[in-house]
């Protein structure tokens, strides 16, 4: 099922309460832990969305994953309102959305690097300044080693079109 629209009208939400408090970056990268955390264990996703587990259960294994990811009160409170309106599964989705918004706002790009050897830090740290001269944007770049490659780089970016 998708949750496309859902999501996009909860990481608004989220996205807003996260400039307002100033907290929006570290408030995006927690929401992107916890529906990490969700998306990766099909045990957590059957018992949270499981309609005979209590709200009061639900609340109680939410707030302990919380607690051990350091997320802050406001993403607290955004769990316990997907939880009370049955959204969890959307999760994922929502945090996909607001890591959009952050980048939007912030003006970052997200590029992955794929090289067959491992890349020094200064070719890196060149290849990002000469992304961020050519975009005017701030680069985020994941780098991976894939000995499979022949030799050079792969390099993608990703950029955010809203609709």
């Amino acid at each position: 099922m998708s949750y496309e629209s859902i999501a996009r009208r909860y990481a608004q939400a989220v996205f807003e309460l996260g400039k307002e408090s100033g907290q929006l970056v570290p408030l995006s990268k927690q929401m992107t832990a916890l529906g990490e955390v969700f998306a990766q264990s099909e045990e957590l996703r059957n018992v949270l969305t499981n309609p005979l587990v209590s709200d009061e259960a639900c609340e109680a294994i939410l707030v302990d994953i919380g607690a051990k990811l350091g997320a802050n009160d406001t993403a607290l409170r955004t769990l316990r309102v997907l939880a009370q309106n049955r959204r969890l599964a959307a999760l994922p989705d929502i945090a996909r959305a607001l890591s959009r918004l952050v980048d939007e706002d912030t003006k970052t790009l997200r590029a992955t690097v794929t090289s067959a050897a491992a890349l020094s830090d200064g070719y890196l740290a060149k290849l990002r300044g000469e992304l961020e001269k050519v975009t005017g944007q701030k680069i985020e770049m994941t780098v991976h080693k894939d000995p499979a490659l022949i030799a050079g780089a792969v390099e993608e970016a990703l950029r955010y079109d809203p609709p």
